[in-house]
């Protein structure tokens, strides 16, 4: 009998400034996507928390900067398998206001381990977490990212790899 997928819900911040999108790079410990990707600050809203709490609690222990402002701009669902769990992921995705200031993780032993504004000319999928693809997307929608979701296109699961599904 296969173990049924645990469902997991998150919050993610799509931050820039000029041509530059912050992006932290995951873990060993990071649960759902592949440690060595670069990926959107957030991650799980705990039981009973609310979204945009989560989001500020998360941009804050993953980049030690201050959430301002957040408008929720789209939501995309993921199948992964990484270690051994089947996972069903629910990403919430927000275009956020930071406060300025240094970047630094304030969380220990997380899921983040680095984090840094990067070139969004520079950024190509492979280095990417699904999310962080479809982060880039919604910014690249037509009407912006408060704009008409673009379809993600669903392709072949593969270890450690989620799925993205429409």
């Amino acid at each position: 009998m296969e173990t049924p997928a645990r469902t997991r819900v998150s919050a993610y911040a799509i931050a820039t400034t000029a041509d530059q999108l912050l992006l932290t790079r995951l873990s060993d410990a990071s649960p759902v996507f592949a440690p060595g990707l670069w990926h959107l600050p957030g991650g799980g809203i705990d039981p009973g928390e609310q979204p945009r709490r989560a989001l500020a609690r998360e941009v804050y222990e993953e980049t030690g900067l201050e959430l301002l402002d957040a408008h929720l701009v789209g939501a995309r669902s993921y199948a992964a398998h990484r270690l051994g769990v089947r996972w069903h992921l629910v990403g919430l995705f927000y275009v956020v206001t930071l406060a300025p200031g240094p970047l630094r993780i304030t969380e220990r032993d997380g899921s983040t381990g680095a984090v840094r504004w990067l070139p969004r000319s520079g950024l190509t999928p492979a280095a990417l977490s699904p999310a962080a693809r479809d982060g880039l997307a919604l910014l690249a929608a037509p009407d912006g990212p408060a704009g008409p979701l673009a379809p993600t296109p669903d392709g072949p699961a593969a270890r450690d790899t989620p799925t993205p599904r429409s």
